[in-house]
């Protein structure tokens, strides 16, 4: 997220963070070849630098991931991986081995079957006698389920501080998963967009050497470590795992010609991100496609969208002055119907999945927020008013009203009910009922109350990041501006880093925004913001209370 001042604009346009800086100022199966259980030593510091990790579950299966540091570059690097019930990696289930082989970096990705639904496991990797740290994973569950808890977290920039985020949802061992919603890293070079550790490489990403690198500084951080090893994580990409304000055919931080071709640099990122990161890749033959949907049993399913390479139409320039900066009305090109930023074939899958019955719940992830967010409010039938941010749907407003027809039931299907939206991107926290015409108080025309909530059809939750920059905003003057301008938030921050925490029920689904002290040193201070919910059929927001912690959840690992 940003475009920092230090790095000259390749291009014109308008960038989605810039008001932000204007406005602040069975076990039978096991064989003789299972490895040893062991602790790791301090020989594993040196062999697995860069951690252990799982995600993607699946009901029987679900991805693990490491990196052997090899002694040798020229050959692969073997080695066995186990998982177990306990901690002491006893209690065996399954096991193998591996091959880090030198095209791969070196990484290593085990999709672990044969597991069952809705249990937490525990796994090791080996390599010449030396074992990893125990990872801690877990499955999802089938048929009936009565609570889920997720942690959502976004925008990890290692150059603007430390992920002191990370280290508190490591701690929370009632955690099913972690969902991040991308800016897993970021391609600037140091000192270019955060100055409080240095990048490796110290250049911005452009080859698949350099994405190489920074993944493999992101993964030796002791934080996004702790948070790996403790909790199973399904992730999607933004712009900056590319490059900022990424779409199909370029970037906003890519200049063609001088720095490569975008198609070259867009394959080289997407390769290290699928072997640095312990995701489940959709379609081979087209890498840019990560869209896909994760069953809860009965009560949740998560989808998640791809909106940067795969099919999203070209950015726009806002060109309209406010005293929040350059704006643009939805008139002339904003108004295309043949603008994305999903795709036909995108659009459709999500409409199935929207569609699909059998949970209390649709949680849909994904990069940009999908509120209005305007300088200037106004009804639909005056316009609409003046927004802020192009990158976002609000620059893609004919491809979100066909979103609002099928979740309206107006596209000859029927209404989808209990949506809930999560999203991250803009580096501060946000809770949106979500509605057409939010500025038009008049709901027998479609309209919004925003005091009971009524024309509202879905919810959203907006995360912080965990430690890229929002706006300074110590009086609240930006923020009630706002407020004023857009009546369906009912919650905004501007300024304080974090993470969001989901507790999830048949009744009702919670939203907490958990906020850390600091970035700019380590530290173990957090505090609960906020906290909203949306009950089961209602579709708008209410103020909630803290949720209560799992009672004796299984144990984090060693």
């Amino acid at each position: 997220m940003g475009h920092p001042r230090q790095v000259p604009a390749a291009q014109a346009g308008s960038n989605r963070r810039d008001f932000f800086k204007r406005a602040g100022g069975a076990a039978a199966a096991l064989v003789a070849s299972v490895p040893t259980p062991g602790l790791s030593s301090p020989q594993s510091a040196e062999v697995f630098a860069h951690g252990v990790a799982s995600g993607d579950p699946l009901s029987d299966r679900v991805i693990l991931w490491t990196r052997v540091s090899p002694t040798r570059l020229d050959r692969p690097a073997r080695g066995t991986w186990l998982v177990a019930r306990d901690t002491a990696l006893q209690d065996l289930v399954r096991s193998g081995s591996f091959a880090a082989k030198p095209e791969q970096d070196f990484t290593v990705k085990i999709d672990a079957t044969g597991l069952s639904p809705g249990q937490t496991y525990y796994y090791q990797f080996s390599h010449a006698g030396v074992a990893s740290p125990v990872g801690r994973t877990r499955t999802l569950p089938v048929g009936a389920v009565d609570r889920l808890r997720c942690a959502v977290v976004s925008c990890s920039n290692f150059a603007a501080g430390y992920f002191n985020a990370y280290s508190r949802v490591a701690e929370r061992a009632d955690l099913d998963l972690v969902i991040h919603l991308g800016d897993y890293l970021y391609e600037y070079g140091s000192g270019q967009y955060g100055t409080v550790r240095p990048c490796e490489p110290s250049t911005e990403l452009l080859s698949l050497a350099d994405y190489r690198q920074r993944h493999a500084q992101y993964k030796r951080d002791a934080d996004a470590q702790a948070m790996h090893r403790q909790h199973p994580v399904v992730a999607i990409w933004d712009d900056h795992e590319t490059a900022n304000d990424a779409w199909q055919g370029g970037a906003q931080n890519h200049t063609e010609g001088l720095e490569g071709a975008w198609s070259a640099r867009k394959a080289a990122a997407l390769q290290a991100y699928d072997e640095w990161m312990p995701t489940r890749q959709v379609d081979k033959t087209d890498p840019s496609k990560s869209q896909r949907s994760l069953a809860f049993g009965d009560l949740m399913n998560l989808i998640l969208l791809e909106e940067r390479l795969s099919a999203r139409s070209q950015q726009l320039e806002a060109t309209i002055p406010t005293l929040l900066g350059p704006a643009f009305a939805q008139t002339d090109a904003f108004a295309d119907p043949n603008r994305s930023l999903l795709g036909t074939s995108q659009e459709a899958w999500l409409t199935k999945q929207l569609r699909r019955t059998g949970t209390r719940w649709k949680m849909l992830g994904q990069g940009v927020m999908f509120a209005q967010l305007k300088a200037v409010g106004a009804p639909l039938a005056q316009g609409g008013g003046l927004f802020l941010n192009s990158d976002q749907w609000d620059g893609y407003q004919p491809a979100r009203d066909r979103l609002y027809k099928v979740i309206r039931g107006q596209d000859g299907g029927k209404p989808v009910r209990n949506l809930v939206v999560l999203t991250g991107d803009i580096h501060s926290s946000w809770a949106a009922d979500l509605c057409q015409d939010p500025n038009n108080p008049d709901l027998s025309s479609g309209g919004y109350d925003p005091s009971s909530g009524q024309g509202a059809v879905a919810v959203e939750f907006v995360g912080t990041s965990v430690t890229s920059p929002g706006l300074d905003d110590p009086q609240g003057t930006t923020t009630a501006y706002l407020r004023s301008q857009n009546p369906h938030f009912k919650y905004v921050n501007l300024d304080q880093r974090g993470y969001m925490l989901l507790d999830i029920s048949h009744s009702r689904v919670v939203c907490e925004w958990w906020h850390v002290a600091t970035v700019a040193q380590v530290d173990v201070r957090q505090t609960m913001a906020a906290a909203f919910q949306v009950r089961d059929g209602v579709g708008h927001l209410e103020a909630a209370t803290q949720t209560a912690a799992r009672i004796n959840p299984p144990a984090l690992a060693p």
